[in-house]
């Protein structure tokens, strides 16, 4: 019996040996299938945070870029900045301004419309007779003031300078006008004004009638 008992201590031992060695490789298991959870997890945040990337994006693909934000600029621009056409203008003949022999007459058009546009160089002009026939040559354009752009708000008014000798003193062959047709720049259609400023000169010496560019107001 004696005998014995080392024997059974020693299959004890190896018994607990055997336990604790299943207990370390369930250990071992254990990390081994936590290590793939910790992956998933560390991937979890990193596909979750990619994932507003796209969405981030999106908006910005709806903003407008460079260019299609100026275009309503440009739309805005032709809406309240293009050029004056005839049937926003009025036009009308201020007093002359004598001096030297020389007549001088401001030719005014006001922006009748409910719009901002602009107007930019010379207007064309003509006389004509009570018949609706031209006297003499259409006015010659003046350098005396260079051209620039005005922009005329509802109401406004811009004037160019329409200037001849007087016949009397120049001698030239002479007419009375029953009106001015003006049309402004870069326009086709003219407006008709009563003219009221007299004899002007049609042909001869110093026949000539000029006009300058427009100007922003009604006259000098």
């Amino acid at each position: 019996m004696v005998h014995g008992r080392p024997g059974r201590l020693l299959v004890g031992a190896l018994a607990v040996l055997g336990l604790v060695g299943g207990c370390a490789g369930g250990q071992g298991s254990g990390a081994s299938s936590a290590s793939p959870a910790g992956r998933t997890a560390s991937a979890a945040p990193r596909t979750s945070a990619s994932t507003p990337g796209p969405s981030a994006s999106a908006p910005a693909r709806g903003t407008p870029t460079a260019a299609t934000a100026t275009a309503p600029g440009r739309g805005a621009s032709t809406a309240a900045g293009g050029r004056c056409h005839t049937s926003e203008l009025r036009a009308s003949v201020g007093r002359n301004d004598p001096g030297a022999g020389q007549e001088n007459f401001p030719v005014v058009l006001t922006n009748t419309s409910p719009r901002t546009c602009t107007v930019y160089g010379h207007p064309g002009a003509a006389f004509l007779d009570a018949s609706g026939r031209q006297l003499g040559a259409d006015p010659e354009r003046s350098s005396a003031t260079p051209p620039v752009r005005i922009t005329l708000a509802p109401g406004r008014s811009a004037w160019a300078g329409l200037s001849f000798s007087n016949p009397e003193v120049s001698g030239a062959r002479a007419a009375t006008p029953v009106t001015l047709l003006v049309t402004p720049p870069d326009e086709h259609d003219p407006l008709r004004v009563r003219w009221t400023g007299g004899p002007v000169p049609v042909s001869g010496n110093a026949s000539a009638v000029r006009l300058t560019a427009l100007a922003a107001g009604t006259g000098p």
